[in-house]
């Protein structure tokens, strides 16, 4: 309400901006080391952009792993677009910051959890599965033995 500061949403605003400034230096210099991500997204969101075939058989979220390939990394203010490869087809994609809802990178255990209520009672929309950093659609890459990694959850800055 007016007056009182919003923290949880500024927390998921400065959280997304450093997934931009990750993704941004990767475009730049590309992963370092053993670093790689697993970013999970909504792909019900307006401005994802996917082909029909993924869309079909991701109907809520998707899974996908930037690690040993990947090609045409643009990052943008509201944005990123990649192509991946699935199954030796390289797919195009746009993925909004906002329509994210993990961000991990096992190779220094950490992780980002966005949950999906933003305005409402501040009841997230949880589907009853925990949204762990637990992939449960991976896509591409070779990332089966990773430890677990640590996820922060912002909600509990959020009334």
């Amino acid at each position: 309400m007016a007056g009182e500061i919003d923290y949880g949403n500024l927390m998921h605003k400065a959280m997304r901006g450093l997934i931009r400034t990750v993704l941004q230096d990767v475009s730049e210099h590309g992963l370092p080391g053993a670093h790689h991500f697993f970013i999970t997204f909504d792909t019900t969101h307006p401005d994802a952009q996917l082909a029909d075939w993924l869309r079909d058989r991701y109907p809520d979220e998707m899974t996908v792993v930037m690690q040993h390939w990947f090609d045409a990394l643009e990052v943008g203010e509201d944005g990123f677009s990649v192509t991946l490869n699935f199954g030796d087809a390289p797919e195009p994609l746009y993925i909004p910051y906002d329509a994210i809802r993990t961000f991990v990178d096992p190779s220094v255990e950490f992780g980002l959890r966005f949950e999906s209520g933003t305005e409402d009672d501040g009841d997230p929309d949880d589907d009853g599965d925990g949204n762990s950093a637990e992939p449960p659609g991976k896509t591409s890459g070779e990332h089966d033995d990773h430890p677990d990694a640590e996820i922060v959850s912002l909600d509990h800055f959020r009334k």
